[in-house]
Order: structure tokens, then sequence, then C-alpha cells
């Protein structure tokens, strides 16, 4: 659906009741949700156009792929009297959506920034978290104006080494979070706003 810029940033929330059928939301297909993540990740800025995002794109088997991993690094560590409820959040609420998207930072490109640039070195590492957040922002209102629900995870770090290996990541890629999408099954609750008033200031 088409909309304006301000609308789409007021339609984006965190949707939690997804599930794959995707096949009801027309003029969705594999290669449009490719294309909205590779145009999130061409476009967003990033510091002295360093370009140090990366993602992605799970999508079906993969993407179911990935929560089992999760749910069976998380069996491990969370006690048994609690997992019931781990594992019925996680297969209701991601693995039970179409696809996820892992959003990366390349540390390669953040290194060779910072040697080029020492005066701003201790800037980098703080400016790629906001470069990541940007993508994130912007994929995730991108999903939600396709007609997607989405929302953002962060299993990372205990699923990293499992997750780079599986689909063999690049090392210097360090995963930031991720973001579980699907046919949304039920809106989310109304979102109380505190007062703008204290929030911005015009001296």
């Amino acid at each position: 659906m088409k909309r304006y810029f301000r609308e789409a940033i007021v339609h984006r929330r965190s949707y939690y009741d997804i599930d794959n059928d995707i096949e009801t939301l027309t003029s969705i297909s594999d290669d449009k949700i490719r294309e909205t993540v590779e145009f999130a990740v061409m476009h967003v800025p990033s510091p002295f156009n360093s370009q140090s995002s990366r993602a992605v794109l799970l999508l079906g088997d993969e993407h179911k792929k990935l929560w089992i991993t999760a749910k069976d690094i998380l069996q491990k560590i969370v006690a048994p009297e609690h997992f019931a409820v781990t594992e019925s959040k996680i297969d209701t609420h991601f693995a039970a959506g179409y696809g996820t998207v892992l959003f990366y930072e390349d540390m390669e490109v953040i290194e060779g920034m910072q040697k080029a640039h020492p005066l701003y070195s201790e800037n980098f590492p703080v400016w790629s978290q906001q470069t990541s957040g940007m993508l994130q922002f912007a994929v995730w209102t991108m999903l939600e104006d396709l007609g997607l629900g989405a929302s953002l995870q962060h299993y990372n770090p205990l699923i990293d080494g499992e997750v780079a290996q599986m689909w063999h990541i690049n090392p210097k890629w360090k995963l930031i979070a991720q973001m579980p999408f699907g046919n949304p099954t039920r809106e989310p609750e109304e979102k109380e706003f505190l007062p703008v008033d204290g929030r911005v200031l015009m001296p």
C-alpha cells in the first residue's frame, strides 16, 4: 500500500501475532521482499559513506531453521520450568512468520575507517550502531508498508556462532538484531505516548 512518509512511520508497529500466509497479501513475493531489503541497505546513510551495514534475508525453511536453532540454544541455558514460556514465544511470535532479516555490521569496514580517520576512531563503533538502527527502522517501516507485520529481536550474542556457521557468515560481520516478519493476524494494542512537551525543546 502507498503511504506518505509520515503515515508509514505512524503505522510501523511491533507485530507479534503473525503467520506465514503471505499469499493473502497480493503483490508480495520473495523478490519484492528482497528488493525492499536491498533498497534500504543501498540508501540508508552512513558516516563518511562507510556503508558498513549488511543484511541476511532468511525465508521459508531457512527462517524456521533460525528459530529452531535459537530454541535449541536457549533450552540449554533456560531453567526447565521456564522454558515452556520461551518456546511458546518463539514458536508463535517469531517462527510462525514467513521470514527474518538478520542485521549485521561489517567490523572490517569499521576498523578500516578507524585507521583512515584516527581523530574519530572512537566514534565509528557508535556511528555504526546508529547506521544499523536507521537500517532497521527503514526495513521495518517498508515491510509494514507492504502489509507485513514485524518485530525487532536481540538474541545475539547467544546465537551468533551457530548462525554464522549455518549460513557461512563472514566472521568480521557482527550480528546486531533479528527482525521476524509475516502476515499479521492481530493488530497491536493501542500505543501510549508521553507528552511531547519536555521531549523536544526550542529555545
